[in-house]
């Protein structure tokens, strides 16, 4: 491999944990940061860090032509954006082409198709791959016609973005007019671009996805399933690998989408394949592609033994996969909690502050991914993730004591966080019995943080 040096263009655990994966490979790193993340884990960790801009992301982590800069004058060859920010921006992968750049993802190509919902949707079906019910809406009028031979509910959603923004569900004909304005005008607010689609609703519906993976060299595999089922307005809040909840004939055929749709493509790099399952009719439809490192990817790390950040780095650099199929195994049950500072009593908005205590327990089975220290202050310009905790047992309900002990121990004071929603969760019967659906917690929410859960 080459000499490399990688300029990280993200914040917070997830540049905390590409700086990890570097050091790993003995490749220095640059961090760019915003005036607000001068003083963080990250930037004491990075070899080298670098000011890109004001606190505001639109100043700072968003500014293409800055950070694309800030790579090339410190010297760096590659720029890993991490999640969210321009970790899916084909003009950005284009610019860093442009100067010489290696993109820690995938081809500009693939960020334009994927980035659209309705051209992944075709990706999907021209390689057989089933979708659900609907198709794209120019007009409210045309839109309305699709709901109604789909029948409802149904969802209007952006074609482009993601995090739940320009997505709304639509119960009758009455709602849909003005769920099709709000749905239209959120995407062109959030992501530039207002065209929305529309597809059926699935009542009782799971959150699977498929990890995939793959070379310049033509190797792809997948490492896996995960179940995002519990979310709160399309926000994961819980993850686990495998899905307890797929029969052997869905987990075979999940696997078989995943990569039917990446070899389509010729996919490289790290990316996640999303479906919604019907546990009544046992039944898989094509959701999206998420090009990208997830939030979720450690409880995948947990069953397989993989390094994902690694391999994602080493593809990038030119190498070929570590592993082929036949080495990949999955092995117990992973779990994985997001620990945020949102309030719960308020419908989850954001709590920012001094973080004045922060006392993880050191438990076997148990990881922290995080940028927490004592005395830190929790910005409010960002994502609202504070901490990530994964367990990992030899099987789910093992993983599951593990949390609850962790959460137990867990000594926590400053900002307002989910942390009571985290615990009583985690000793819900929906979660506990793994029958939870994608919209469980949004109708659960009062009564888990009133206590009236049986």
């Amino acid at each position: 491999m080459a000499a490399q040096q990688v300029f990280v263009a993200n914040r917070g655990e997830i540049a905390l944990r590409v700086i990890e994966a570097c050091d790993r490979l003995g490749v220095p790193t640059v961090l760019g940061v915003s005036q607000a993340d001068q003083d963080t884990l990250a930037a004491r960790r990075a070899s080298r860090t670098v000011v890109l801009g004001p606190a505001r992301a639109s100043q700072s982590y968003l500014s293409l032509d800055t950070v694309v800069h800030a790579a090339v004058e410190t010297g760096c060859t590659a720029v890993h954006p991490g999640y969210g920010f321009l970790s899916e921006r084909a003009d950005f992968a284009r610019l860093c082409a442009q100067n010489g750049l290696t993109f820690v993802g995938p081809k500009p190509e693939h960020l334009e198709t994927l980035g659209d919902k309705l051209s992944a949707r075709r990706v999907a079906e021209s390689a057989g791959v089933p979708v659900s019910p609907g198709g794209p809406t120019a007009t409210r009028a045309e839109g309305l016609a699709v709901a109604q031979r789909i029948g409802y509910p149904v969802l209007v959603k952006a074609a482009f973005g993601g995090g739940g923004r320009g997505m709304k569900r639509v119960d009758d004909a009455s709602e849909f007019e003005a769920a099709w304005e709000l749905a239209s005008s959120e995407a062109a607010a959030s992501f530039g671009d207002g065209t929305v689609f529309v597809e059926r609703f699935v009542r009782n519906a799971k959150h699977v996805e498929v990890q995939i993976l793959g070379d310049t060299h033509g190797h792809r595999i997948h490492l896996g399933e995960r179940e995002c089922s519990v979310q709160y307005r399309y926000q994961k809040m819980i993850e686990e690998a495998p899905c307890t909840a797929l029969t052997p004939q869905a987990r075979e055929r999940l696997h078989a989408h995943a990569l039917r749709i990446a070899d389509e493509i010729g996919y490289v790099s790290l990316g996640t394949v999303e479906f919604l399952y019907d546990v009544e009719r046992d039944a898989l439809c094509f959701l999206e592609v998420n090009p990208r490192v997830q939030v979720e990817h450690p409880v995948t790390e947990a069953v397989t033994g993989i390094d994902l950040v690694r391999e994602q780095l080493l593809v990038a650099f030119g190498e070929p996969l570590s592993v082929r199929q036949e080495d990949v195994h999955l092995d117990g049950h992973a779990v994985e909690l997001r620990l945020t500072a949102q309030d719960p009593s308020q419908s989850l908005r954001p709590s920012p502050g001094r973080l004045v205590r922060w006392r993880p327990p050191a438990l076997g089975g148990v990881r922290w991914d995080t940028h927490l220290y004592e005395g830190y202050l929790f910005p409010p310009y960002y994502d609202a993730l504070m901490a990530k905790v994964i367990a990992y047992g030899a099987d789910r309900d093992a993983a599951l004591a593990r949390l609850r002990k962790a959460l137990a121990r867990l000594d926590l004071q400053g900002p307002t966080t989910n942390l009571p929603l985290l615990r009583a969760l985690l000793n819900a019967p929906e979660v506990v019995h793994n029958t939870a659906s994608t919209r469980w917690l949004e109708d659960a929410l009062p009564a888990l943080m009133a206590g009236d859960m049986p």
